[in-house]
């Protein structure tokens, strides 16, 4: 399937999110289909490998885990929304701390992670 045989005004979810092959990354918010960016440039790739490494760092010393994108954030709105078909937001930032470990499984974050930074 291509993201082009979407039907952009229908609602997704997770599940959905989960069985799409496409080539473009995409980010799924309250259930609609947002195309991500192409792939960042080498200025947004120094930050952000600069910055992953400091605050990696830092946050490693406090027991917090720091991801770098590609990696899955899933905002279960209400937060007891935990089945994937239930959850209609998931964003990719660009680095993730997270310190509640308990947040963190096989597919990503679930919640919202401590603090989150994307690059422009």
């Amino acid at each position: 399937m291509k993201l082009k045989d979407l039907d952009l005004d229908k609602t997704y979810t997770y599940a959905d999110y989960l069985r799409w092959t496409f080539e473009e990354a995409v980010e799924l918010i309250r259930g609609k289909v947002f195309k991500m960016s192409p792939a960042p440039n080498t200025y947004h790739q120094d930050i952000s490998t600069k910055l992953l490494l400091k605050i990696g760092y830092y946050f490693g010393e406090k027991g917090c885990k720091v991801f770098h994108a590609p990696f899955d954030v899933r905002l279960p709105l209400p937060p007891g929304q935990i089945k994937d078909n239930e959850i209609q937001t998931v964003v990719q930032p660009d680095i993730s701390v997270i310190c509640d470990r308990s947040k963190i499984d096989i597919r990503g974050c679930l919640g919202a992670p401590d603090w989150i930074i994307e690059i422009a």
